[in-house]
């Protein structure tokens, strides 16, 4: 992926200054994926959540993340003290769960309900070309049922988080559906992911998809791209800043409000940032140009949503 030169970030924040804490709230939380400031630990991650603006985090607690999964008994109960102090909710967990017989799940789980956190994403299933699809849907269905007793259990929702790309569960959508019937959204449901679900429908395909989710819809994330040719002239997409791609959000959201959603709503930076978009701990650009394109993202957001009357 080709950065976005220094020029060109520094002239789009002039473009459109950001005042950061200066929106209004919406009625729904937006949360910020922690991964984006994985440069950033404890009071420092936490402060610089409240400077954006957000209300809200979704906390990876995966290997590599703000958490390791073995250390979530211990860690995660700190972690959430501090984000509390500066007034942030930790609205879901990004976790490396599979199934229910993933490593630390219960210890997440548990840990996740005395902490008043009820919601966490389910990490993907893939498809193989050694069995016929409807096969291989009817042997998912056992292992979503198990890992939704587990969640059952423990009063948690595992949302699936719907990418797009060759060989993955759930980036057409109408797999999930499927794989999903008969389980209590309450218990597994959808993390539905407009930009993913734009590059896999970006006519019409989006719509439905979003619309089949139907009450396994549980979580939103918001991100925004563009198809672009690369050096070897192959199309590819190019994660955006929110409204200079090709994601249709005046429309989405009011989709959004029309199906009275009420989940955690999660806003993800993979356009480049200096390493920050993927994760590295330490980025190439400041931090204060990070935080600004971050909120500016979110000023943009909480236009659209109050257009959208959300």
């Amino acid at each position: 992926m080709a950065e976005i030169s220094r020029r060109h970030m520094l002239a789009g924040l002039a473009a459109a200054p950001v005042l950061l804490q200066a929106q209004p709230a919406p009625k729904l939380k937006l949360s910020i994926f922690s991964k984006h400031l994985q440069f950033l630990q404890g009071e420092e991650l936490a402060a610089a959540i409240e400077e954006i603006g957000f209300e809200g985090v979704d906390l990876a607690v995966r290997k590599g993340g703000h958490i390791e999964p073995e250390n979530v008994k211990t860690e995660l109960p700190k972690l959430a003290a501090i984000f509390k102090k500066h007034n942030i909710e930790i609205t879901m967990l990004t976790t490396d769960i599979v199934d229910a017989d993933s490593p630390y799940a219960e210890d997440l789980l548990s840990t996740m309900q005395k902490l008043g956190i009820h919601h966490y994403r389910w990490a993907a299933l893939h498809w193989t070309d050694a069995k016929p699809y409807a096969a291989q849907i009817e042997e998912f269905k056992p292992r979503v049922a198990k890992l939704a007793a587990l969640n059952r259990k423990y009063q948690a929702t595992a949302m699936y988080h719907t990418h797009s790309g060759i060989g993955l569960v759930g980036a057409s959508i109408w797999d999930l559906h499927e794989i999903l019937q008969g389980t209590d959204p309450r218990d597994c449901g959808i993390n539905y992911d407009v930009g993913h679900a734009t590059i896999e429908g970006g006519f019409g395909g989006w719509i439905n998809s979003f619309n089949i989710c139907g009450p396994h819809l549980r979580g939103i994330a918001l991100k925004d791209f563009v198809w672009e040719k690369n050096a070897k002239g192959d199309w590819k997409a190019m994660w955006k800043p929110i409204g200079e791609g090709m994601v249709k959000f005046p429309q989405f959201l009011q989709m959004v409000a029309k199906a009275k959603f009420q989940g955690p709503l999660q806003m993800h930076f993979e356009y480049p940032l200096g390493g920050a978009d993927a994760g590295k701990l330490k980025p190439t650009m400041p931090k204060a140009e990070i935080l600004a394109w971050m909120s500016k993202d979110l000023k943009k957001i909480r236009g659209y949503m109050a257009t959208a009357g959300l």
